[in-house]
């Protein structure tokens, strides 16, 4: 397993780890993430297990987004992408401002949901975010029809701005400042 690059321990779920994604020898098991019926927007439904690995390594070799493999107690347990949306996803859709980074993340599936588990898992993609100090908001454009992530998005601070029209889908551009973050991890005692 590749070094921690990020970690946070949660009060009530324990230790989330951030570390490299490798997309050779990850591809089989994001493959069984991307194509579960769960990540319908995450758009990968009919990839197989080639066309997952091609996608992480082109990701990997992209200047401007890259991935992460999350770990929940040393455990794979979800997927983050982070990128900077002048150059990627939002590229001429939105007014960029210095210090805007874009960010994706998926949980891994489970049988057995843990109650406040993936708002665990948004709640240390952020974190680590805004750990590096360049960072002034997160961007984010999930599908205008996710409910379930738009609640997540708000519980961590972050303020819709409006949809915008992409090629793959109508999406609910958000931002999230630090200080919004801190503020609902304050309100949140998280």
């Amino acid at each position: 397993m590749s070094d921690v690059l990020f970690h946070r321990e949660d009060p009530g779920l324990g230790g989330f780890s951030v570390v490299a994604l490798d997309p050779a020898a990850d591809a089989p098991l994001l493959h069984s993430w991307v194509t579960h019926p769960k990540a319908v927007y995450w758009m990968m439904q009919d990839a197989d297990e080639r066309q997952v690995a091609d996608e992480y390594r082109r990701i990997a070799g992209h200047p401007h987004h890259d991935a992460f493999l999350g770990l929940h107690r040393g455990s794979p347990a979800f997927l983050v992408e982070r990128y900077d949306p002048a150059h990627v996803e939002l590229a001429g859709l939105y007014d960029h401002r210095a210090g805007d980074v874009g960010m994706h993340f998926l949980t891994a599936p489970s049988d057995t949901p843990v109650h406040g588990f993936t708002l665990a898992v948004i709640t240390t993609v952020m974190a680590m975010l805004f750990e590096d100090p360049a960072t002034r908001r997160v961007v984010v454009e999930p599908d205008a029809r996710n409910t379930a992530v738009h609640a997540l998005n708000a519980a961590v601070g972050f303020e819709v701005a409006g949809t915008i029209a992409k090629p793959e889908k109508e999406a609910l551009l958000s931002f999230c400042t630090r200080e919004r973050f801190e503020a609902a991890m304050r309100g949140a005692a998280l």
